[in-house]
């Protein structure tokens, strides 16, 4: 069973100025990012959990039915910002003439929960157990 995780202050709304941002911070000792898109804030592991990249460098995109996701600028995989579901681009090989899609993979990345308040932000760490793919970039300790 998780550990319960304390609420921790992690940075003031006012640091974020435009509608759609990203902000690389450290909290209890994890390496973190959060990222506001429009008026809503999500925190997440700053690797990749595919090879270790810089997450927290990656472009943001919405697409994938109108979800928010970081794109790793390593390897291009695609993190939903909300959920940590990974996705990447698949094609059926047994037939060459189907177009590329974007797949749902069985991988994760952990994310964090984000609760504003008085113009601040703060984020509860979830636990890095070793269940996702990312803890092994991210700090786990086995």
């Amino acid at each position: 069973m998780a550990a319960i995780q304390e609420e921790v202050f992690a940075c003031s709304v006012s640091e974020f100025v435009r509608g759609t941002e990203k902000k690389r911070i450290t909290v209890n000792d994890n390496d973190i990012f959060i990222v506001k898109i429009g008026d809503k804030y999500f925190a997440l592991d700053s690797f990749c959990y595919h090879a270790g990249g810089p997450l927290y460098n990656g472009d943001i995109e919405v697409e994938l039915g109108g979800r928010a996701c970081m794109v790793c600028p390593w390897h291009k995989y695609k993190v939903c910002i909300d959920t940590g579901q990974n996705f990447y681009q698949s094609v059926d090989p047994k037939n060459p003439k189907t177009s590329v899609k974007w797949t749902a993979g069985q991988r994760r990345h952990r994310t964090h929960a984000v609760i504003v308040r008085d113009g601040k932000i703060y984020v509860t760490l979830t636990e890095k157990d070793g269940t996702l793919d990312s803890d092994q970039y991210n700090g786990h300790r086995a």
